[in-house]
């Protein structure tokens, strides 16, 4: 499909209606849209346009652009097909949802006086958080007639929380994927942006249509490895959960087998959406979404670093373990990588693939073991070039739900275990504490504390913005079994000290 370019000078059109399309800026062909921020493009009109219906605008997610609707995507043409008319914008790929929200408003301006029509939306990701941004707080209601968001983290990733830990920090500082884009997808972040959105007048205005993914893609890509971090909290689609894909007043369409690629796909979603784009059909009953927020379980190990040469990580597994899956996540797509268990048996990385999401550029080494041997397990990395990395290992054992960080009187965390099954006076680690001030990714630590007891840990009123609390465990079972496990979790406090988390 060819796209016509919308120029900045787009009150052309509005002088010469008649010569609108023979006065554009030169026609570009399918895939060749620039990706600059601001820019929007017009789908090949159709021979007739479909009755009733509404222009469609594409909007797109996370570290992407315009292209992610036409390259490996039907969905341009599906449209076309359909005698639809559309048009496909390009935000900034890094920047938050009030910066989107911002410059997609001014440009829903100029497409509902182009076409002389409101407006419909398809989102993808973040796209349905900028979407929003616009709809609420940049005063584009009046332009847009409904949105579809196709896996929108409307609460959050906790992939974002993982990209702003202390472990991640060398990697992020590498690829630089700590931006204003993922510090706004933190769960705590969301908590308060949900806040100050779902509380305005007019939210209940545009109706919302959503779809969430159940997939993770094959073993071995960043989704899978995704999917695997992101298990604990209920079934998703390798970047967002099938709850942060839902918004309590919103109109769910479907959740099904598509990952977060997948499910933007015009063969994948276009036929299920369709019949709300030009039909006033009855709003669906509202979703009711868990309010209260539920402890974060215990089912990963993270660490990270830097080095040249050889590194040395020790991961301890308790018995009963079903599986671990392995991922070591790094700058360098060539380094040599083995694990060997406490039976001296060896394994090697099985899969290896390049993030384009939460840590775009970053490679993914993966290897998966299932019922591994209980004890202290070496994953060796040789790599002469620097290494910036961040591992994580998630355990599939009952354990996991035996360990678990809650806040408790809105500014303390503490550590609850299942007294029955794991010895409490073993239990030692650390905490850290990190704030991030509103609006801004550069991080600073709070506090860092050694413990070797159940207690509660404050957490300071440094000023308005994100605080990251990272809990690094390490016991034994009542049977005297060892085991390690890290914890995130994310608030976002406000000037006044009030708590905001998922």
């Amino acid at each position: 499909m060819k796209k016509c370019f919308v120029s900045l000078l787009v009150f052309l059109f509005l002088l010469a209606p008649p010569f609108a399309q023979d006065a554009q800026a030169g026609i570009i062909g399918k895939g060749d849209a620039t990706g600059t921020p601001g820019e929007w493009y017009i789908g090949d009109e159709p021979t007739s346009i479909k009755s009733g219906s509404l222009p469609l605008v594409f909007v797109h997610g996370l570290n992407s652009s315009s292209k992610t609707w036409i390259d490996q995507n039907d969905m341009d043409e599906l449209t076309y097909s359909k005698n639809y008319q559309t048009a496909y914008i390009d935000l900034y790929p890094t920047k938050n949802m009030w910066d989107n929200g911002q410059l997609l408003a001014s440009k829903l301006k100029e497409m509902n006086a182009y076409f002389g029509k409101k407006l419909i939306l398809v989102t993808h990701s973040k796209g349905g958080v900028d979407a929003q941004a616009a709809i609420v707080h940049a005063n584009a209601q009046q332009y847009v007639d409904k949105v579809i968001t196709l896996s929108t983290p409307h609460q959050g990733s906790q992939l974002a929380d993982l990209a702003h830990s202390s472990w991640a920090g060398w990697l992020a500082a590498i690829i630089g994927n700590r931006n204003d884009a993922t510090y706004s997808l933190q769960t705590g972040y969301m908590s308060y942006f949900r806040s100050v959105t779902d509380s305005k007048p007019n939210i209940s205005a545009t109706p919302y249509y959503t779809f969430g993914g159940t997939s993770w893609g094959s073993f071995g890509g960043a989704l899978y490895w995704g999917g695997l971090y992101l298990r604990p909290y209920g079934p998703n689609d390798g970047a967002v959960t099938v709850n942060s894909s839902r918004l309590s007043y919103g109109n769910e369409i479907r959740v099904g087998n598509w990952d977060h690629s997948s499910i933007r796909t015009g063969s994948a979603t276009f036929n299920l959406f369709e019949p709300y784009l030009t039909q006033s059909l009855p709003a669906m009953a509202p979703l009711s979404l868990n309010e209260v927020a539920e402890p974060d379980e215990a089912s990963v190990l993270i660490r990270g670093g830097e080095f040249s040469g050889t590194k040395v990580e020790r991961i301890q597994i308790e018995p009963n373990t079903k599986s671990i899956a392995i991922d070591w996540m790094s700058q360098n797509k060539d380094s040599v990588i083995t694990l060997q268990g406490p039976d001296q048996k060896t394994y090697s990385i099985t899969n290896t693939s390049q993030d384009n999401g939460m840590f775009e550029g970053a490679f993914h080494h993966q290897m998966k073991v299932n019922t591994p041997t209980a004890g202290t397990w070496k994953l060796k990395v040789k790599q002469p070039k620097k290494e910036s990395y961040l591992m994580q290992v998630a355990y599939e054992s009952e354990l996991n739900e035996d360990l678990q960080m809650e806040m408790v009187h809105a500014k303390e965390v503490k550590l609850q275990v299942d007294k029955t099954k794991i010895n409490q006076k073993s239990i030692e680690g650390s905490i850290v504490i990190q704030y991030s001030q509103n609006g801004k990714s550069k991080q600073k630590k709070l506090s860092q504390e050694e413990f070797n007891s159940l207690s509660s840990f404050p957490i300071k009123h440094a000023g308005e913005g994100v605080y990251h609390i990272m809990l690094d465990v390490n016991g034994k079972t009542t049977k005297g079994a060892s085991f390690e496990r890290t914890i995130l979790h994310t608030i976002y406090m406000d000037a006044n000290g009030k708590v905001y988390q998922p």
